[in-house]
């Protein structure tokens, strides 16, 4: 590949680190460079080496998140299990079939969290100390197979997905909600990238320099994240949300 296509993907890259370590959804912004930068790759093997720069990102996202976020380990341990079995089964998938199919639901699911997160203007803004432990675990799990799942199968927009779940299903604020968010998406990641390197699914030349890349987003992201608080990543993530509902709109109904 031309060194200019690789300066290409790296600056998408580190603008999806970015996004990404804020409220998810960096997927979102370098998965659809790479996939009109490498059209003769495989759809697989494209989204295989994007796992190693949203992995890079991801982590260092998490590293800062960790110094000043206190985390509930037991379940956020259990939520990576279960997450990194169900991505490894959701990448082992998709290079198998097609995955269209998931784009005009992801559309219904997304405008509806649009018109939520707008109107209802706590959203996010406190912890909700509602739930047993019991039924926090289950909840947890279900979201873990199914959130684990579509990112070993899809990718885009998983970290917003994992936000939202934790402020809506679990009850955080949008400041831990990114914070765990981003330790759970690590073993989504991983799982993927344990299947794709397995398969020889991987880009090495362009995921090493999109990883570094993603990785300096992620670190800015973060800190600026956690400076700013709950009522900066909630406008982030309707900022994201509108865009992701853009470009699946533009998938479903203009392709």
């Amino acid at each position: 590949m031309e060194n200019y296509g690789i300066l290409l993907l790296s600056v998408a890259a580190f603008f999806a680190g970015f996004v990404d370590a804020i409220v998810g959804g960096g997927g979102l912004i370098q998965t659809p460079v790479a996939l009109v930068l490498l059209p003769s790759y495989p759809v697989a093997t494209v989204i295989g080496s994007l796992k190693i720069p949203s992995f890079s990102g991801t982590a260092l996202a998490a590293r800062q998140y960790l110094k000043q976020v206190d985390m509930d380990w037991k379940l956020l341990l259990t939520m990576a299990v279960v997450a990194f079995v169900s991505a490894f089964l959701g990448s082992d998938l998709l290079t198998k079939v097609h995955n269209d199919f998931m784009k005009p639901f992801l559309l219904v699911v997304l405008t509806l969290i649009a018109v939520y997160t707008f109107i209802k203007k706590d959203f996010g803004s406190h912890q909700v100390k509602q739930l047993t432990k019991t039924m926090q675990l289950f909840r947890a799990v279900l979201l873990s197979v199914l959130i684990g799942f579509y990112d070993g199968f899809i990718g885009p927009g998983t970290g917003s997905f994992l936000v939202l779940a934790f402020v809506t299903v679990l009850g955080f604020d949008f400041l831990h909600a990114s914070a765990n968010a981003k330790m759970v998406n690590l073993a989504t990641n991983f799982g993927s990238i344990c299947l794709f390197v397995l398969k020889g699914k991987v880009i090495w030349a362009i995921a090493i320099p999109m990883a570094v890349c993603n990785a300096i987003g992620g670190w800015v992201g973060a800190k600026l994240a956690i400076r700013k608080g709950n009522g900066f990543i909630r406008v982030f993530f309707l900022i994201v949300v509108i865009g992701t509902l853009i470009r699946f709109g533009y998938d479903v109904f203009f392709k």
